[in-house]
């Protein structure tokens, strides 16, 4: 299996040898790893190195070497390919138990791993040196755009912690409400921001949201949680929210491709059922609904982010006791297998400025 497994990377172009002397070079531990990635290459690869049968001194330099040659490939199984493809897998009961899976793992982590405002999202890098300040900037942006003003009614869809709330509360005196599928965020907002105004709905329920009651609309980072089968349905729940002069602004990472499954080992451990979307599968959703006023990518500044995260979460889970190794190893390979997707730009990130109809003149952008 090991000459079956060196034999595949040679002929696709992967220049990472098994138990080879340089840092990049994979050490096998275990030998049940070769029959783990030839069944399944991603599952293969991430769970052998949760559970220790493989390491590497530089982590980050071979999966650039081996997601450079595979991003735009569906490792993924035939159950796996079929459920996504015949079923909807981000009903609204699937949507809140991934919800917890992921984002309710325990506040401690996120609070070491992110800025003071906890923005789970990619920062604008640029001006900034750091991650505070590239957060900072991040929702300086969003506010800029989305022309706020004193008093205005603002909804922010999939408001995670609340920090972008409290920043908005605080610096233009808006009328915010949140809305999230994760209790501890909803706690973690009320006790540390003091937010009341966080309700644990999903973006479906805003149909039941008086027709036409918010001027602004943003929405950070959930999009990916939607589902190719949703986004028809994300877009228009949001109109049925926003006034006819308003203003929405989705930040959302975005893939090269149109994809309908998601990766195997990322669905299993991080975002179980989350994808991202194309420029033709939102161009599609959107279509009558908005005019695209703005689109902006700043994607090479997640890579940033990223390392970023991964550096203080290394830091805060060596010294603690609650997240055992495996765990430990987990996180470490979804932040720096994150940020190798966007060094290698097959991930963006996308911030989309959009109206109901067209803004005479323009929206012209301030960045």
């Amino acid at each position: 299996m090991k000459r079956i497994l060196e034999y595949i990377g040679g002929k696709k172009g992967i220049d990472v040898r098994i138990n080879g002397d340089r840092p990049y070079d994979i050490h096998v531990h275990h030998r049940r790893f070769y029959r783990r990635v030839l069944w399944n290459y991603s599952l293969g690869i991430g769970e052998g190195y949760m559970d220790g049968d493989w390491s590497c001194e530089d982590l980050e330099g071979m999966l650039t070497r081996c997601l450079r040659m595979v991003t735009t490939s569906q490792n993924v199984s035939i159950v796996s390919g079929l459920q996504h493809t015949l079923l909807n897998m981000q009903t609204i009961l699937k949507s809140r138990r991934s919800a917890e899976r992921h984002y309710d793992i325990g506040n401690d982590l996120y609070e070491a791993m992110l800025d003071p405002h906890m923005q789970y999202s990619c920062g604008y890098w640029k001006d900034a040196t750091t991650l505070e300040d590239a957060q900072l900037a991040k929702m300086d942006l969003i506010c800029r755009k989305l022309r706020l003003q004193r008093g205005a009614k603002v909804l922010d869809v999939g408001c995670g912690f609340g920090g972008l709330m409290k920043y908005m509360s605080d610096r233009y005196s808006v009328d915010v409400t949140g809305v999230t599928l994760s209790r501890e965020q909803q706690r973690f907002g009320q006790e540390k921001f003091g937010l009341n105004s966080i309700f644990l709905h999903d973006y479906r329920e805003l149909r039941k949201y008086h027709r036409r009651s918010y001027d602004r609309v943003v929405s950070v980072g959930m999009l990916e949680h939607v589902g190719f089968k949703n986004y028809a349905d994300f877009f228009e729940s949001v109109r049925h929210v926003t006034k006819d002069d308003g203003i929405f602004l989705l930040h959302t990472i975005g893939g090269n491709v149109s994809v309908r499954r998601p990766d195997d080992w990322v669905d299993k451990y991080i975002f179980t059922n989350g994808m991202t979307p194309s420029v033709a599968q939102l161009g599609k959703a959107m279509e009558g609904l908005w005019v695209m006023e703005d689109w902006h990518n700043f994607g090479p500044g997640y890579a940033k982010t990223l390392d970023a995260w991964n550096r203080h979460s290394k830091a805060y889970l060596q010294g603690s006791d609650r997240y055992p190794l495996r765990f430990q190893r987990m996180w470490e390979f979804y932040l720096v297998g994150s940020k190798v997707i966007f060094d290698l730009r097959a991930s963006q990130l996308w911030q989309i400025l959009l109206t109901p109809y067209g803004v005479k003149g323009g929206l012209e952008r301030s960045d």
